[in-house]
């Protein structure tokens, strides 16, 4: 089933959060994810205080780096949430953005080898199995967690490269892709990772009743796509050469985004009338992505996430 989502903001207001999470339950989104970076909230302690306050809706944690928890108590923790809501849990496990990993001393020499070694083994452990044997980076082997769930929530990678998206394919139930997952991006992830899996997209979202001014006001929100760690999103992309050449005569990331064709503002965003992200998320849909999930980019949080309402069929 094609589903659509909305983000829970990392920078909402403590206060907010709750009420928001209640209020995305009752306006009929699929899904609500909750995010981990470093510097704002915990992803599982998010995921807990907002799946007990809904009652319907499914929590994605997207999501936790793996060099920074131990995978036995991960999966502990993850196993608790699912037994406590089953059905109602996805777990997004990452790399984590380097800087932020080597500042705690946690970027491994092969994050590659870290996250398939983890996902495996937090995957063999939700099962109820013993842990796998010993890899380079964890050692859980043996271990057991008698407490695992009736209903074994999905563990998705959430990556970007080719090659760790081929190793999501092998190793995961799926696929969590970043902000802008536009349609030629997700297609060409479906056919690095492989059909019948997860396909979780990100995008920077505003509806508005001017198709054109809502565009506008999400730029903001694709200022840094242009910095040389996004290409992976856009290699993909009809206008990546011209985006490449104006990323590097834009002034700065907020120049790049407000200078920015209203073409590829399109492309690269969930942004305009109600009709025109509906559009867009069957777009993304039909391209392979089984969730699409939208990050509020405007102020005045709560009004923006019933704008966003708008675009849902149910």
């Amino acid at each position: 089933m094609s589903r659509v989502g909305v983000m829970l903001p990392r920078d909402l207001p403590v206060d907010e959060v709750l009420s928001y999470a209640q209020r995305a339950d009752e306006l009929g989104f699929d899904e609500l994810w909750v995010v981990e970076d470093l510097g704002f909230r915990g992803g599982v302690a998010q995921a807990g205080a907002v799946l007990a306050r809904t009652s319907r809706i499914t929590v994605g944690i997207g999501i936790l780096p793996a060099g920074a928890r131990n995978a036995a108590f991960a999966a502990m923790e993850l196993a608790t949430l699912a037994q406590l809501f089953p059905g109602r849990l996805i777990a997004g496990i990452g790399h984590g953005m380097p800087d932020w990993m080597r500042q705690v001393g946690a970027w491994p020499a092969s994050p590659l080898t870290l996250l398939e070694e983890y996902t495996v083994a937090v995957r063999t452990l939700l099962r109820g199995e013993p842990g796998p044997a010993a890899g380079r980076y964890v050692a859980v082997e043996g271990v057991v967690i008698g407490e695992a769930p009736q209903v074994v929530p999905p563990v998705v990678l959430g990556v970007r490269g080719p090659r760790s998206i081929a190793l999501a394919g092998r190793v995961s139930d799926g696929v969590l892709l970043a902000e802008p997952a536009a349609p030629p991006y997700v297609a060409s992830s479906v056919r690095r990772m492989g059909t019948g899996l997860e396909v979780i997209t990100y995008d920077a979202a505003v509806v508005g009743d001017d198709g054109r001014a809502a565009r506008d006001l999400v730029r903001p929100g694709l200022a840094w796509i242009g910095e040389p760690d996004w290409a992976p999103h856009l290699v993909s992309m009809p206008f990546a050469d011209d985006l490449a050449r104006h990323r590097r005569a834009a002034s700065g990331p907020e120049d790049f985004a407000a200078t920015m064709p209203d073409e590829w503002v399109r492309e690269l965003s969930l942004a305009g009338t109600a009709d025109d992200v509906r559009a867009q998320i069957a777009a993304r849909h039909a391209a392979g992505a089984t969730s699409v999930v939208l990050i509020p980019a405007e102020p005045g949080r709560r009004d923006a996430l019933t704008r966003l309402a708008r675009v849902l069929d149910h």
